[in-house]
């Protein structure tokens, strides 16, 4: 078995400049250049390095991973951790790190990628990242493939700007389609219409997916290993890992690995990877999704109305109830503007999650390359028990089927609620919610928030006191606090992981149709108290709910409720119609009007981004 690249050597010259020193402006993009004639002997740095990139990178993981490989007209080779080669790399590039941030010099027009058919039949041959193929070298590629109808083409797709390219596609066994930002604004996905999408691979900033499996890769780095390098590694640790005859998976661990443990020129070598992915926990990695979903200053997005929710919503203001309104209207969510600055996730509805954006992107891929992790609602809804006016949540039945298959899409995250009215006697004491419903619905979540962990996905457990009705925030307090004396029990027994598991909740403040309502005031300081009277100290995060609030009132409540901290945990909001609302009447079921139902929206978010900030 042997495996060829086509694609350019590289030569990448790292400086870690001193904006102290150098003469430097800012784009609009808020990115730092140099805006005189860069000369590096003149130019102060406090590191300098340069690293064979390119097609070396992709000859560097798959030597290490014990294949023989070669460069399409290279003697490239690796002997060690050092590269020989008597050709000069074919193309210089600057990577310049100026206070956290990397900039790219690179020649305006690249380097043409020749091709001349080995002598020995290939068993691989791979188009890499670097390669700019034209159409000689195309017809050279398709020619030999012609010949040797054993070989599998495997091809690197950045964009769909180069048409020679895109004339392999359809002999194809493996397609790696970049995701980042700049690839995403030349991106035409027609030219895949036709693909198996069972051999398409995507690679973005912050995952790498095949057949929508997906894994988080932390590519924000500047430790001389920048995004050029790092999609390169991806792609060949993954098709190493298929070379080798490894699962799906585990290539995707094994590239995760290699990702986040290399340094520039020292990728590692395969029984590295393997001893550090076999002594990798997965609950690791569900600790790491839950902190990231209640990064501080953040919220998450709720926009998981079921079908009955959205058409009561869209009722009243004479919306029609179709899919594509359907569509459109949470598509102003997820393209407004710096939503990655205020918003950490989004819990989608079902439909949601398998609807397309605007460039041809289903939502969860979508929301993933703007490096905000996608949930999903699993719920189906309230029953009641028998004989009883209380409900409980149905959807165990077929739970971990479905989990699973939200996992292979790329959900990251799931939310499941319970809902609870307080109802009085006559006489003023409590009669809802009985002992019965708190518990069975608590034993509901900790089985759903197993099964969550369980499928690889971090449970969102919500336990609702609804706000429609008729008492005091005394019995919102005691109720509260109950339920979550239970819940904490329920979760502890069914051996549930708190710090990968986020609890959403009510304010604890007066029924709405009570005859004083609370002020924020009090509202922060009664929740505070119930929360740290309640909640363990080691879960990873409380969420609030706006449960039927106001628009204002909500975020009111809630920077009173932070100015009652420190808290032991992180605390933020996940709203649906306090952050949705303005947005709503604004669209109107009107795209004309999706700019200004965007700015609506992007109000609200700043307003709570605010609301966090409050200090006691």
């Amino acid at each position: 078995m042997n495996i060829i690249v086509v694609g350019n050597v590289l030569k990448d010259v790292y400086l870690n400049l001193d904006s102290r020193t150098e003469h430097l402006e800012t784009d609009k993009n808020n990115t730092k250049w140099l805006n005189l004639s860069f000369d590096a002997s003149e130019h102060h740095f406090f590191n300098r390095s340069s690293s064979l990139g390119g097609a070396a990178i992709s000859l560097e993981v798959l030597q290490k991973m014990g294949l023989p490989v070669t460069i399409s007209n290279s003697d490239l080779q690796l002997s060690g951790d050092e590269f020989t080669s008597t050709a000069p790399p074919e193309t210089y590039r600057y990577i310049f790190i100026v206070d956290g941030k990397v900039s790219y010099f690179v020649p305006t027009a690249p380097r043409i990628t020749t091709f001349n058919p080995p002598a020995e039949p290939v068993d691989y041959l791979y188009v890499d990242r670097s390669a700019t193929l034209d159409a000689a070298a195309t017809a050279r590629i398709n020619a030999y493939l012609d010949i040797s109808q054993t070989t599998k083409l495997i091809l690197y797709v950045q964009n769909s700007e180069n048409p020679h390219l895109n004339e392999l596609i359809p002999r194809a066994d493996l397609i790696f389609l970049e995701d980042s930002k700049e690839s995403a604004k030349s991106q035409d996905l027609s030219i895949l219409a036709d693909f198996d999408t069972n051999k398409l691979v995507h690679i973005s900033e912050t995952q790498i997916t095949y057949q929508k499996i997906t894994e988080n890769i932390s590519v924000d780095r500047i430790d001389m290993l920048t995004h050029l390098s790092v999609y390169s590694i991806a792609a060949a640790t993954v098709l190493g890992g298929f070379i080798l005859g490894n699962s799906v998976e585990d290539s995707l661990t094994l590239a995760r690995v290699n990702i986040e443990n290399s340094r520039l020129n020292s990728v590692l070598p395969l029984k590295e990877m393997q001893e550090i992915a076999e002594n990798t926990s997965p609950q690791d990695d569900l600790e790491l999704i839950a902190a990231s979903l209640v990064l501080k200053g953040k919220g998450i997005l709720a926009a998981d109305e079921s079908g009955g929710s959205i058409k009561k919503k869209f009722a009243s203001l004479n919306i029609p109830d179709t899919y594509e309104n359907r569509r459109d209207y949470r598509n102003i969510f997820f393209t407004t503007p710096d939503l990655e600055k205020y918003v950490n996730g989004v819990i989608l509805f079902d439909e949601t999650a398998r609807q397309l954006a605007d460039n041809g992107q289903n939502y969860v891929d979508f929301l993933t390359s703007r490096r905000i992790i996608p949930g999903i609602k699993v719920d189906q809804g309230l029953a009641r028990f028998d004989n009883s006016l209380e409900t409980y949540t149905k959807g165990l039945e077929n739970l971990s089927d479905r989990l699973k298959t939200y996992y292979l899409q790329g959900l990251r995250f799931a939310k499941w609620r319970a809902a609870f009215e307080i109802h009085l006697s006559t006489s003023g004491s409590i009669i809802t919610p009985t002992t019965h419903a708190i518990e069975e619905n608590c034993r509901i979540l900790a089985e759903y928030a197993l099964n969550c962990q369980s499928a690889g996905l971090v449970p969102i457990v919500e336990p609702e006191v609804v706000y429609n009705g008729y008492y005091s925030l005394e019995q919102n307090s005691e109720v509260t606090g109950h339920i979550l004396d239970v819940l904490f029990q329920s979760l502890t027994d069914f051996g549930v992981n708190l710090r990968a598991c986020i609890l959403k909740v009510n304010m604890v403040l007066a029924g709405k149709n009570y005859d004083t309502p609370s002020t924020p005031k009090v509202v922060g300081e009664t929740t505070a108290k119930v929360l740290k009277e309640h909640v363990p100290t080691d879960l990873a995060g409380v969420v609030f709910l706006s449960g039927g609030q106001t628009v204002e009132q909500a975020t009111d409540n809630l920077a009173e409720i932070e100015k009652n901290g420190p808290f032991p945990w992180p605390v933020t909001f996940s709203f649906a119609r306090a952050l949705q609302d303005p947005a709503l009447y604004a669209w109107a079921g009107n795209n004309a009007n999706t700019d200004t139902a965007r700015q609506a929206f992007l109000a609200r978010l700043k307003a709570n981004a605010e609301a966090l900030k409050a200090q006691g």
